[in-house]
């Protein structure tokens, strides 16, 4: 029977795949209102309606572990023993996962002392027999073996469980060089990590696979061992038994008894009032609507408004309609209730810049081409700049687009960037396609941007509107109450002023950058040549492998820490060295970095410089997990500031020639502030409150001296531990930093904590109460999650512990920053002032002051920063100005 007319067995290894799909998905983003996690299972999900639309199988089984423990571990107690702990998040999924594929009429099989390989391999060998195509889908290698042609191995890859690698024979033999049923033979050779299972030392793939196919076999590989020279031979023959074990061990049976055969697993109809149920307990919404269209095209009986909903066109992707003028003006009008519903909005880039706008509602999808003077826009136009709802992705990044094009945007409403970073604020940012399968489990065509004739064609803008607002609609029922204050009140308002400092840049002298470039060259020159001149030869400054044979051969100097390469070089290493073994060579050597380091800073300023004589850095908002906003293209944030060479790199920033001067403000000690505020401690809110200098205050108390009398050395010792405490720094960390034994800093710690008792009170409590809600919280409603706080793993979990302390404190301090931002550019606004705010960097804002607008400047940003928030302690700002960044600093 040709294998178009047979029918189709698919049977799934339900662990393995759902395991692939835990490790691929967020699992801080899915979770349903009792608090189960729920990631493993909408990745399962979504891959088998994937899978029920492309292969269309007329028999379907999942197959389950019921233990780790089966006939293979009595053999060998060790037999995947090298698995961690299941993830506490991963628990309790597979039985509702088990839930949801009955309500769906989909068979599970589960056998006591055996593994679901075993399970699919008795089945893939009867399916066969009985004249069925067979899908074998499994993210176990082991079950390559099954191959044959009628048994073909669907494979996840490394991305979890979206795309599949399809093996029939010809592939294995292209990937492997083996027939399939060899490939265990070659596992057996050389071990499987993932298995426990040690292979023989020495032998790698393409050695176990010229051996199988040079003798034909393990056991002729095994019977000619002694012909096998070198120490691989010697090795083997040392070693065989690890290879006879591990063949019989990773050979799947073909005959387990099983309750089902392939006949029995006909695929049947949805149980629609079940899968209801089960979804709405997983809060599964798009998921649901997915199964339910599956189900009506296998033609299973659904509900009158099962029925209705997915034979409606409108049901899932809406079928893109191309609209100008009138007729686009009616349907802004009609989709959007007059301008009250949010639409989803995705604008496109051409070549020359914006080519047109993707618009969604949740049933209608329209396509707006750009072409500016040619057609009537006058209604896009107005709703493009009006208040209408609008969500979008990266809507920064529309702004400036749109701007280049003339046009202006408003009603920004929610950002699907912004928004899935204060969800999971230490993720990586995602492009829309990412967001689109991680949150809905769906998969939006993108075309490879390397193909001159891409294998799949692009999504419409109009379909990426739609997904815009169907991952915006995801994200606003994830976000608590506090984290959407955080976005509705701080981050969407602040899009449009970020977007106009990076428009506006700031202006820089490229004489003072080139000159200090050509400074900077000549010192590292000199460097390096004194350094040459200490070690007898001349070396590469800039390779860890020379500089290891440098330091630890020619200079025998004491061994750092060990690393891949041999002995570590890194800065931290070096000057630990330094200090404990000082060397001519070894302090030149770092001062040579130093000027290296800058001059590289000062190379890259100088490329930055636009034509208009400004450097236009770019601002990421959801570039840290605490907060703060990053500077990128060029980084102004790493600009040394009391290094004499950062203090010249700064007096390259000036104000533009139609401009008087720059302004610079900043907080004064705004994390301490924020402590006291937050510790309620009586001694630091008296020491803020009355004006004294703060680290004096301490120094006083904790050294049982006046104020007066606190020296130098004593108010550093008190500032470095004031800082450090907050960031979870330990009595080693504090002699370490402060050059003094252990024993000084904790009594230091000690005093500290006995006349600030408040402060310790507090760091113990927000580690503890993170633990408890799994997250920490800023004044402001901003969550920072910690799953690592309740991880067996030490390390992980002291790193957790250490960032859960200061979370709160970095997190307000970035909250109350750009309140101030926002304040300070609603006040320029609406006075209809000339004068502009070009930079922020760390708690610092650089403004540019336009003739006669000093005073006025002045008194906003005092007020606007100093009044950010409500504390228990006042907030000081600091401001300056001068004709440049370095004379304006104050």
């Amino acid at each position: 029977m040709p294998d178009n007319e047979k029918p189709t067995l698919l049977v799934i290894d339900g662990h393995s795949l759902a395991f692939r799909a835990f490790y691929a998905l967020p699992v801080d983003s899915f979770q349903n209102r009792d608090g189960q996690h729920t990631n493993a299972i909408h990745g399962f999900i979504a891959m088998l309606i994937n899978l029920l639309a492309n292969e269309k199988p007329t028999h379907l089984a999942v197959a389950f572990d019921i233990s780790r423990y089966s006939f293979r571990t009595r053999e060998y107690p060790e037999y995947k023993g090298t698995r961690g702990e299941t993830p506490p998040e991963f628990i309790g999924q597979i039985p509702l996962l088990e839930e949801a594929l009955h309500a769906m009429g989909i068979t599970t099989i589960a056998k006591e002392d055996y593994e679901a390989d075993d399970i699919l391999a008795t089945l893939a060998v009867e399916g066969a027999q009985q004249g069925f195509r067979v899908l074998i889908v499994s993210g176990d290698r082991d079950a390559i073996q099954m191959v044959n042609d009628d048994v073909t191995l669907l494979y996840p890859n490394a991305r979890g469980v979206s795309e599949l690698k399809r093996y029939d024979r010809d592939a294995v033999f292209e990937r492997y060089g083996v027939e399939p049923h060899q490939y265990p033979e070659i596992a057996a050779l050389v071990g499987e990590t993932s298995d426990n299972l040690i292979g023989i030392d020495k032998v790698g793939e393409k050695t176990a696979v010229k051996w199988i196919t040079q003798y034909g076999g393990l056991d002729e590989v095994l019977a000619h061992a002694d012909e096998i020279k070198g120490v691989v031979g010697e090795k083997l023959r040392e070693q065989k038994d690890n290879a006879i074990r591990n063949r019989k061990l990773n050979r799947l049976l073909t005959d387990v008894e099983l309750p089902v055969g392939p006949k029995d697993l006909e695929r049947r109809p949805i149980d629609e009032t079940a899968v209801r149920e089960v979804f709405d307990k997983l809060q599964f919404r798009t998921l649901l609507d997915r199964v339910l269209k599956i189900a009506a095209a296998a033609g299973d009986t659904l509900t009158p408004d099962a029925v209705q909903a997915v034979s409606d066109p409108t049901f899932g992707l809406p079928v893109v309609r191309t609209l100008v003028d009138e007729e686009l003006g009616h349907w802004l009008d009609s989709a959007s209730g007059k301008g009250t519903v949010p639409l989803g909005l995705q604008p496109a880039i051409g070549p020359d810049g914006l080519s047109g706008f993707g618009i969604s509602s949740i049933d209608e999808s329209a396509w707006v081409p750009w072409a500016s003077g040619r057609l009537d826009y006058a209604a896009l136009e107005s709703w493009l700049s009006g208040d209408a709802p609008k969500y979008l992705y990266d809507s920064k990044a529309a702004i400036k687009l749109l701007d280049r094009a003339g046009l202006s945007l408003g009603g920004v409403t929610f950002d699907t960037t912004i928004a899935s970073w204060l969800l999971k604020p230490g993720g990586h940012s995602q492009d829309l396609a990412g967001q689109v399968y991680d949150f809905l489990g769906d998969r939006l065509a993108v075309a490879d941007p390397n193909q001159l004739v891409p294998d799949v064609e692009a999504a419409s803008p109009a379909t990426e509107a739609w997904y815009v607002l169907r991952v915006s609609e995801y994200l606003a029922e994830r976000l608590d109450a506090g984290s959407r204050s955080v976005l509705d009140t701080i981050e969407l308002p602040l899009i449009p002023v970020i977007s106009t400092m990076e428009n506006t840049g700031i202006t820089v002298n490229a004489e003072i950058l080139g000159r200090l470039n050509r400074e900077l060259g000549e010192t590292a020159a000199d460097l390096a040549s004194r350094a040459y001149t200490e070690l007898g030869r001349e070396v590469n400054l800039g390779s860890p492998k020379q500089l290891q044979q440098a330091l630890f051969e020619d200079l025998g100097m004491p061994k750092t820490r060990s690393n891949k390469t041999g002995y570590s070089t890194d800065a931290a290493s070096l000057a630990d060295l330094q200090e404990q073994n000082p060397h001519p060579f070894l302090d030149l050597l770092l001062q040579h970095r130093d000027a290296t380091k800058l001059r590289q800073m000062v190379e890259t300023l100088e490329k930055a410089i636009a034509d208009d004589h400004r450097v236009h850095t770019r601002y990421d908002q959801t570039g840290t997990s605490t907060g703060r906003i990053s500077s990128t293209d060029p980084n102004l944030q790493n600009i040394p500031v009391r290094a004499a060479v950062g203090k010249e790199i700064r007096s390259a920033f000036e104000s533009g020639p139609e401009f008087t001067t720059l302004l610079t403000a900043d907080y004064s000690q705004i994390e301490m502030r924020i402590m006291a505020h937050l510790s309620g401690d009586a001694g630091l809110i008296e020491a803020f409150n009355s004006g004294e200098d703060l680290h004096r205050f301490v120094g006083s108390r904790i050294f049982h001296v006046e104020p007066a009398e606190v020296t130098p050395v004593m108010r550093t010792k008190v500032k470095a531990m004031s800082y450090g405490l907050a960031y979870g720094l330990s009595a080693f960390g504090l002699s370490k930093q402060l050059r003094i034994d252990t024993a000084e800093a904790k009594q230091l710690m000690g005093d500290y904590f006995a006349r600030f008792g408040a402060v310790r009170d507090y760091l113990r409590g927000v580690v503890e109460q993170a633990r408890e809600d799994g997250y920490t919280e800023t004044i402001f409603g901003r969550r920072r999650p910690f799953g690592d706080l309740k991880s067996s793993n030490r390390v992980l979990r002291e790193n957790a512990e250490r960032a859960a302390l200061n979370a709160p404190i970095q997190g307000s301090a970035a909250d109350i920053l750009k309140i101030a931002m926002l304040g300070v550019a609603h006040d320029l606004s609406s006075k209809k002032l000339s004068s502009r705010l070009l930079l922020q960097v760390h708690d610092e804002l650089v403004f540019e002051v336009a003739e006669g607008e000093l005073d006025v400047l002045t008194d906003i940003v005092r007020d606007r920063m100093g009044h950010a928030a409500d504390l228990k302690v006042p907030l000081e700002v600091q401001v300056g100005s001068g004709k440049n960044w370095d004379v304006a600093a104050h």
